[in-house]
């Protein structure tokens, strides 16, 4: 069966197509993550999966946004960025996999620790209803650490913080001041 696989970034996605494909789907990537900042580390992001999905044959449908004013504006108006982050892509997930026909769709962000798993959950299983397809939730982060040793094998760039300005500056500000 058909599922759309929104992809956060390669290394997510390295566990958990494999994943997907031993658990008999047929994996559709999905690339949109209009957040990532700077833009470097949004082209990086990207270049990295079409190197990897062309090395292991994945099918993956390229939106190339880069909305950084939009998410920053957003941000500061709202309390939890995380849940905005999720909505935003989340839901361009959901409609993706419905205009594309396909009946499922799901998120690479599930392999990692760091991400907020009920919410995601909650999120995705919300705009599924909303949109006509089904959200599969599988907790793929006992695999997450099978992700270095695949990104290393196929010399993958993997990246050190979650992707928003916001995670850049805990990351690396925090350094700074401990």
């Amino acid at each position: 069966m058909e599922m759309l696989l929104h992809i956060c970034c390669a290394p997510c996605a390295t566990f958990t197509v494999q994943a997907l494909r031993d658990e008999g789907f047929e994996p559709v990537g999905y690339f949109y993550n209009p957040n990532i900042h700077p833009f470097t580390e949004y082209r990086r992001r990207l270049e990295t999966l079409q190197q990897y999905a062309k090395a292991l044959e994945l099918d993956v449908v390229y939106r190339d946004e880069y909305m950084l004013e939009d998410f920053i504006k957003q941000a500061m108006e709202v309390e939890d960025r995380c849940q905005l982050c999720y909505t935003i892509r989340l839901e361009a997930a959901a409609r993706q996999a419905s205009d594309m026909g396909i009946p499922i769709f799901t998120s690479t962000l599930l392999i990692s620790p760091y991400q907020k798993h009920e919410m995601i959950k909650d999120i995705g299983k919300g705009l599924a209803s909303d949109y006509g397809v089904d959200f599969h939730y599988r907790d793929y982060r006992p695999g997450y650490k099978e992700t270095y040793q695949m990104c290393r094998d196929m010399e993958l760039y993997r990246q050190g913080y979650c992707g928003c300005i916001f995670s850049e500056k805990e990351r690396y500000y925090r350094k700074l001041v401990d």
